[in-house]
């Protein structure tokens, strides 16, 4: 087993914070600290991988509170997964950060990378979490330090949205999500995170749905409707923070929140002999149609793709209500597939802003000719958000629909397949105007590519998009591992 414990996961990307704020003078330097760091807590992560794919669960207890309540760090196959993906792309965001925030003059830069890595050093936190206390102080944590990031600008619209972000998603866990674990806890006696579940045959009846209710639209980051509208919100942050709210930390922190909650809280088995937990399939399929629905009415890119993730973030969701192990697989997988195909998106668009200061979709003919590498890594990305071969979207779409069949569910069938049908009709029509349309504006508006930080960086993404199809063999190892401990 690794010398190195989980702790140093969280240890890292803090101390990063602290020296990014004293070396904030000369940016150079700073930057350098922020990607040093990134790189350092991926090999710390990584170094903990093999321990895990052999069975072993590093663990450590930091402190206690109450009997039976501490915070602690135990790593299993689906937190490994989520710390690999999280640590993993801060180094590529970090890249990308730097060309974005240089070449758009962009204020507060210190702050913005010192918030930053306290985000990254939270979501560590959820990923290796023991229990729902642990969960809850770290899940609080990355809603608080990303609220600077939202609200970055400063202006007065900028400030309003922030406010609504940080708004609904504390007072949804403070509100559910704090008394759903308080009600564990009194009927379990335990919090932790247990193979097979705590709540079985301490609950029964509709209590079962109504605590699952109470974790499904608690953890807001989820943004299972209608506790979803702070993502759109959200927006009006600068791309690398958009980046960091859709792929890197924030949504996957709460899709991975209910996988877990579902898979060692409740337990697959005892989820799936109760009929009072089916209305999760449902509110997850209605919010997966309604924001694409959504989505093919927006003009604007940015929010097209947060309405775009809304709705991909609820096939995590619906994956896990299916409750069979290769549905379970396809929940985790997606968080994979989603972060790499949604992150390449949203750099694409900040790659468009900073180079032309184009938004909104009509202005996007032919910018294909114009922008080649980033509207490359847009098709990909957009690829991957359909579910088409070779990329990564296709792997976890094909491990849904399995899981879906294995257990008979038409629901989440005609889901995916009507879902897939609308991703394509609000995604391809860009990809067309993009390659095969005239640009108007061309010869008041010549530009290039964005600085070469941001087409490194999301050219990067891209071709992650494309090998996760061929080369996912660990995470399906670790991710099996987890659903044949759980059954």
């Amino acid at each position: 087993m690794s010398a190195i414990g989980p702790q140093f996961a969280l240890a890292v990307p803090a101390v990063g914070a602290a020296l990014i704020a004293l070396t904030g003078r000369w940016p150079n330097l700073r930057e350098t600290v922020t990607l040093v760091t990134a790189a350092i807590l991926f090999l710390i992560v990584a170094s903990l991988l093999p321990a895990v794919m052999s069975g072993a669960r590093p663990a450590v207890t930091l402190f206690t509170m109450l009997p039976g309540l501490s915070i602690a760090l135990r790593i299993e196959p689906l937190g490994m997964l989520f710390g690999l993906l999280a640590s993993g792309l801060w180094i590529v965001n970090s890249i990308y950060s730097i060309g974005y925030m240089r070449g758009n003059n962009e204020k507060n830069q210190t702050r913005f990378y010192v918030y930053f890595a306290i985000a990254l050093a939270s979501t560590m936190g959820i990923a290796f979490a023991a229990n729902l206390v642990t969960l809850f102080l770290f899940y609080e944590i990355l809603t608080i330090s990303t609220y600077p990031l939202v609200a970055h600008k400063g202006d007065r619209d900028t400030v309003r949205s922030a406010r609504v972000y940080i708004g609904i998603l504390l007072s949804t866990s403070i509100a559910l999500l704090l008394p759903a674990i308080i009600w564990t806890y009194v009927v379990a006696g335990t919090v932790d995170f247990t193979t097979g579940g705590i709540v079985a045959g301490n609950i029964t009846g509709p209590a079962v749905g109504l605590l699952l209710a109470l974790y499904v639209f608690g953890i807001g980051k989820a943004a299972v409707m209608p506790v979803h509208r702070w993502l759109p919100a959200a927006m009006v942050a600068p791309t690398p923070v958009s980046a960091l709210l859709h792929a890197v930390a924030v949504v996957k922190a709460g899709v991975f929140s209910i996988t877990k909650v579902i898979v060692y809280i409740f337990g697959i088995d005892f989820l799936f002999a109760r009929p009072g937990s089916d209305w999760l399939v449902y509110v997850s399929a209605f919010t997966i149609i309604a924001a694409s629905v959504v989505a093919l009415r927006q003009t604007n890119l940015k929010r097209l793709l947060a309405y775009s993730t809304i709705a991909q973030l609820s096939y995590v969701v619906m994956a896990s209500a299916v409750l069979k192990p290769l549905a379970e697989i396809g929940a985790a997988i997606h968080m994979v597939a989603h972060a790499f195909g949604k992150i390449t998106l949203f750099f694409a668009a900040g790659a468009i802003y900073t180079a032309s200061k184009k938004t909104e979709i009509t202005q996007l003919r032919g910018i294909g000719r114009r922008m080649p590498w980033t509207m490359t890594a847009f098709t990909i990305g957009a690829l991957s958000m359909i579910g088409v071969p070779p990329t990564a979207g296709f792997v976890s779409k094909w491990y849904i629909l399995a899981g879906a069949f294995q257990a008979d569910n038409y629901v989440a069938l005609f889901t995916i397949i009507i879902s897939t049908a609308l991703n394509a009709a609000y995604f391809l029509p860009i990809v067309f105007w993009a390659w095969f349309s005239e640009d108007d504006t061309a010869p008041a508006n010549s530009h290039g590519e964005a600085p070469a930080a941001v087409v490194i960086a999301l050219t990067i993404t891209a071709a992650l998009t494309l090998a996760f199809f061929f080369f996912n063999q660990t995470a399906l190892q670790l991710e099996s591992q987890l659903v044949g401990r759980a059954k």
